[in-house]
């Protein structure tokens, strides 16, 4: 039996274009734009950061107390991770570590990722501090029944059949337009559907200088 589908159902979030994503991402250019009319720069990620939780909070969106996200499961290079079992949702923290100096390709990312992956979209909930005390976008995934992780062919095949094809020895996989990160098998899950589910690979605009800050940031790379 083959193991290289890729699940592609669509939720009820229209592939998770929810409003606060669309907000917090306009939120964030709005002050990008600033910065560079004032500064002449676009390296204001500190700045968009503390406006994002200025915004949280007039908004409603600003989580105080994060054990209302569920269990502590992990902690991953860019993720805190908590198990809500009475949703059936896994909520991540994420850091914006892979935002370099600017936060708009992080929103960018999860606009892509959304596109490629429909049924484990992420559906961005809020804004909260993880445990080291560092503003984090709260992200919201469905809990994938998996068996298993996909093994590193089945992952190769599924992105094969979706025309992407491996660099650098299989480090990333890219389409000429789109590149995937992370694309390994504790970020992918084989479900017990027999489909695949991406649930934690980094998806960005094909790019030079993407590639090198992911290089510079993540973990694989610097022990490469």
């Amino acid at each position: 039996m083959s193991h290289d589908k890729i699940s592609s159902g669509i939720n009820s979030q229209e592939k998770g274009f929810n409003r606060i994503l669309e907000e917090a991402t306009a939120e964030a250019r709005r002050i990008s734009i600033a910065i560079q009319k004032i500064a002449g720069t676009t390296s204001c990620k500190g700045v968009q950061m503390h406006g994002l939780k200025q915004w949280a909070i007039k908004n409603k969106v600003w989580i105080n107390d994060i054990s209302e996200l569920g269990e502590f499961s992990d902690r991953g290079s860019e993720n805190e991770v908590y198990m809500d079992s009475v949703h059936e949702v896994v909520n991540k923290l994420n850091d914006f570590r892979y935002a370099d100096d600017n936060l708009e390709p992080f929103f960018k990312r999860i606009e892509i990722h959304n596109r490629l992956f429909a049924d484990c979209t992420y559906t961005l909930k809020g804004f909260a501090e993880n445990q080291d005390g560092k503003i984090c976008a709260v992200l919201e995934q469905p809990f994938i029944r998996a068996d298993r992780e996909a093994s590193i062919e089945e992952i190769a095949g599924a992105l094969a059949l979706m025309g992407f094809i491996p660099m650098c020895d299989g480090e990333y996989f890219t389409n000429g337009e789109i590149d995937i990160f992370d694309a390994l098998p504790n970020n992918v899950l084989h479900g017990i559907d027999g489909n695949l589910f991406f649930i934690d690979t980094i998806c960005l605009p094909s790019n030079d200088n993407y590639l090198d800050t992911y290089k510079s940031l993540s973990p694989n790379w610097q022990s490469s």
